[in-house]
């Protein structure tokens, strides 16, 4: 087990090296610099490239990027004088975070429930209903829903608030935007899986000596038909971080998601990759994490078996 995670560490900080040093090169090629402007002079242009060493070679750039990265310095903020990237994710993320652990319990709760009814009612009205909501929340974008929920639930009928998230009340439309296309995703896997689980002969066994439809279902049946759902968990963290980039930016809300947007907007390069370097490590975690899951859930599966 032991070699496994250190396995799966080390593939995880050479995967953090590799998208920190494409994603470095590219802002680099992105039209226009962080001190474009009207405002701003060729002197003063010319102070600020030497006071972030932009006047530098790329390859230069890069090595001294890295080194302070080691270091934990993610650098400080080109467009906002004085703040350091790691005080703006202190600030960003728990907004972020607060709002994503929501949406990610509802993805799971709501799925799982309406995969389970699903399987249980096959080819009747609950089933072609639960598909008919897990079809719409895929292929509807999370910002078609915000906008459609904003516009009869502020707008129309003045119901729930749609900026921030001041209040309880004011994550509902949030949560139903990000959530959406995660949920709709775990009620077909759901569905899917426990139908050939039920199909088992193990279950016909646990039938057989008389336990509960609920017992068979909830104890035997429903464990191993949340495998997949366990291995969508990595990227429905992935999911739901990078869908909140529209979704705060629509509701208003002042998280991380929000502020990487800004950071792309502005060419803010050390507050795009303090970001980026962020979002990298938190996702390639949870991954990891997920692995490590497979054999809570599952303990036939070994750990070595696992694919990286």
């Amino acid at each position: 087990m032991l070699k496994y995670i250190f396995k799966r560490v080390l593939t995880s900080i050479v995967t953090i090296f590799a998208v920190v040093s494409i994603t470095f090169f590219l802002v680099r090629l992105m039209p226009g610099g962080p001190f474009d402007g009207e405002k701003v002079t060729a002197e003063m242009k010319a102070v600020l490239n030497e006071k972030y060493g932009l006047d530098k070679p790329v390859g230069e750039q890069y090595k001294i990027y890295m080194g302070n990265l080691l270091k934990g310095d993610l650098g400080e903020s080109m467009q906002f004088r004085g703040r350091e990237v790691t005080d703006t994710i202190k600030y960003s993320f728990p907004k972020s975070a607060r709002l994503g652990i929501v949406a990610i319990v509802f993805s799971l709760v709501t799925g799982i429930l309406l995969g389970v009814l699903s399987a249980l009612k096959v080819d009747k009205w609950p089933d072609r209903l639960c598909m008919f909501i897990s079809t719409l929340g895929i292929t509807v974008p999370s910002f078609v829903i915000a906008a459609v929920l904003i516009y009869f639930f502020t707008v129309k009928w003045g119901l729930l608030p749609a900026v921030g998230l001041s209040k309880p009340t004011s994550y509902i439309m949030p949560v139903l935007a990000l959530a959406g296309s995660s949920m709709a995703f775990i009620t077909r896997l759901t569905r899917s899986k426990l139908i050939d689980v039920l199909k088992q002969d193990y279950i016909r066994t646990a039938k057989a000596k008389g336990l509960s439809s609920k017992v068979v279902v909830f104890k035997h049946a429903l464990r191993n038909s949340l495998i997949p759902v366990v291995t969508y968990m990595g990227p429905l963290v992935a999911g739901i971080l990078t869908g909140s980039f529209v979704v705060e930016k629509i509701f208003v809300i002042p998280g991380l998601g929000n502020e990487f947007v800004s950071t792309i907007t502005n060419r803010d390069y050390t507050a795009l990759l303090g970001v980026v370097v962020f979002f990298c490590t938190l996702i390639v975690v949870c991954n990891l994490i997920v692995d490590i899951l497979y054999v809570v859930i599952d303990p036939r599966i070994k750990l070595e078996d696992v694919k990286a």
